[in-house]
């Protein structure tokens, strides 16, 4: 039987191994582009939820354990929360490829979110790298469960994922992860550095590939894209967002501060004497 790239794409959603699956990841990657444009894209149903690894233990968000400090330990705390952070985007890129097989779209959008789930990959692997370095590996600290929320609310909506995912979560990575890298450069680690730089370049284009099939689908529709992306965050995205915002890196992606500011919360103004 013919292997199609959504079926590469369920492998991936169902494999357990944090590692094998960025493993299969890369190798789905290069066997879609080895195709020269013969793999058919099929039409196979991907999973719910993806399959995970027993370790890390999820927490909610509120009670995960604060990471400071600038220990072996403090550090690889702080990279495993990033690491379980492109885990997760290695299952929606190939979730975006699988499960959205009836929406008649052209080849170019599955070689934007194949070369996505490639390149989350890619990062898990950098992580994995450093973590190891450092004494550790994935699985060893408490990660939490809230990124699978956003695809279960919009897996019936291709709009919907298109401005959730990479234009409201990948983009706060856009926002944090300069911060990240100025604490690394402080104490010194250019090796973790180096890693977060790659990361950031990465999820700038991430971002971009967004912001690009989301103006496709309202060009498309006739809708208005500005208004269209503020009515679909407001209804399935939880919260408001929350600045500061790396406004230049999120312009350069495609994604203009008039969409996100008016959703945002306001700034905490200084208390003055």
């Amino acid at each position: 039987m013919t292997t199609t790239l959504s079926d590469l794409a369920v492998a991936i959603l169902n494999e357990p191994d944090a590692a094998q699956k960025a493993v299969k990841s890369r190798s789905a990657a290069i066997a879609w582009r080895a195709s020269n444009g013969m793999m058919e894209v099929g039409i196979t149903a991907p999973p719910d939820r993806p399959a995970r690894p027993a370790r890390p233990e999820l927490l909610p968000p509120a009670e995960m354990p604060r990471r400071r400090g600038q220990s072996d330990t403090a550090r690889a705390t702080l990279l495993h929360a990033v690491q379980h952070i492109e885990l997760n985007a290695i299952d929606l890129a190939w979730d975006m490829v699988a499960r959205f097989t009836n929406e008649s779209l052209p080849r170019d959008f599955y070689d934007d979110w194949v070369r996505v789930g490639d390149e989350e990959a890619k990062h898990f692997n950098l992580l994995a790298d450093r973590i190891a370095e450092l004494g550790f590996s994935y699985g060893d600290f408490p990660a939490h469960d809230g990124l699978w929320e956003a695809a279960m609310a919009t897996r019936e909506n291709l709009a919907a994922r298109l401005a959730v995912v990479p234009m409201v979560l990948e983009a706060r990575g856009l926002d944090v992860t300069p911060a990240m890298i100025t604490r690394f450069g402080k104490i010194g680690d250019e090796k973790s550095v180096n890693v977060l730089n790659v990361i950031l370049k990465d999820e700038i284009g991430h971002v971009a590939i967004g912001s690009r099939w989301f103006h496709h689908f309202c060009e498309k529709s006739g809708l208005d894209a500005q208004k269209t992306w503020q009515d679909l965050v407001q209804k399935f995205f939880k919260g408001l967002l929350k600045p500061p915002f790396n406004d230049t890196a999120r312009e350069i992606a495609g994604l203009p501060a008039n969409y996100y500011h008016p959703l945002s919360t306001p700034l905490p103004q200084k208390q003055t004497k």
